[in-house]
């Protein structure tokens, strides 16, 4: 089995100076989770490494949609360290189609992907609809990791974002997915800390999910937090023209390239909120910059 390159911790928390804010006396740092690893990129790494370490070379099987970082972040785990990795992807519609860079990166790494309807994908929790995919596959002594990579050695590898950033902001906000960086950042926060975060997805049932996840890994609530459903621009991987001019705009006044499906609507979060007032002055605000634009 091979090794990871080690990741570069903690990562760096950068000034922007930008007039938004200033004007209303609350600073903005961006929290440099991108640089962390080459290969995997912001909260991939911490989602995933103790979830490599606990598979301890056995297969890894996962799952996602046909866009899913996740996924590709898995895949490339796999062939860095010799494992071999499935993804189970939603929609069988998608099986004979030509893959979409993403889905075609996750193969070029080595990952088997194996499309599932989507009737089937929703209850794939199912411990018998699990049971007979694994049987499907030949791969029942596999590891497994959910969806999105949050469960509870993923959350418990995110309080150390929390941590590295003790002492330097007041709100840090995080886009969110699935929950478990969140669940993590907030409980690696000191307590006069407090955890935004920004939900890419509809549905309003992060805040119920991020809840389960803290249950799971520390046994209860830990820290403070809160999540809003105000910036999914319609949903995930939505990215409306407001988004797209905000995004650019970001990108020309700090030479930062914004990865659109997460980092943009965090950005644009603080930035509205801030706009409304919904910071005392003196705030200091850190937006964590969780993934990359592709390619990575």
């Amino acid at each position: 089995m091979h090794h990871l390159p080690p990741p570069q911790v903690p990562t760096p928390l950068e000034p922007v100076e930008d007039p938004r804010f200033d004007a209303r006396g609350i600073t903005l740092s961006l929290k440099r989770d991108d640089l962390i690893h080459p290969h995997l990129v912001g909260n991939k790494w911490r989602k995933l490494a103790p979830n490599l370490t606990a598979a301890a070379g056995h297969p890894l099987v996962t799952f996602g949609g046909a866009y899913s970082n996740h996924l590709r972040a898995t895949a490339a785990a796999g062939r860095l360290l010799g494992v071999a990795t499935t993804g189970v992807v939603r929609g069988d519609e998608l099986a004979d189609r030509p893959r979409n860079p993403s889905l075609a990166r996750c193969e070029a790494d080595g990952m088997r992907l194996h499309f599932v309807d989507r009737s089937t994908y929703r209850r794939k929790d199912e411990p018998e609809i699990r049971a007979a995919l694994l049987r499907d596959l030949g791969e029942e002594d596999a590891y497994l990791v959910p969806e999105g990579g949050s469960n509870a050695l993923a959350v418990q590898g995110c309080a150390a974002l929390g941590t590295e950033l003790r002492g330097h902001a007041d709100v840090v906000a995080v886009a969110c997915g699935t929950g478990g960086t969140l669940a993590g950042l907030a409980a690696g926060l000191g307590p006069d800390q407090r955890a935004l975060g920004v939900s890419v997805l509809k549905g309003g049932f992060l805040t119920g999910e991020t809840a389960r996840l803290q249950d799971t890994a520390f046994g209860g609530p830990r820290g403070r937090w809160s999540v809003t459903d105000r910036f999914h621009c319609g949903g995930y991987a939505r990215v409306p023209a407001a988004l797209e001019a905000f995004a650019v705009d970001f990108e020309q006044r700090h030479g930062l390239a914004v990865e659109r499906l997460y980092v943009a609507k965090t950005l644009w979060a603080l930035t509205v909120l801030a706009e409304e007032g919904a910071f005392p002055a003196g705030t200091r605000l850190t937006a964590v910059v969780t993934g990359a634009p592709e390619p990575y």
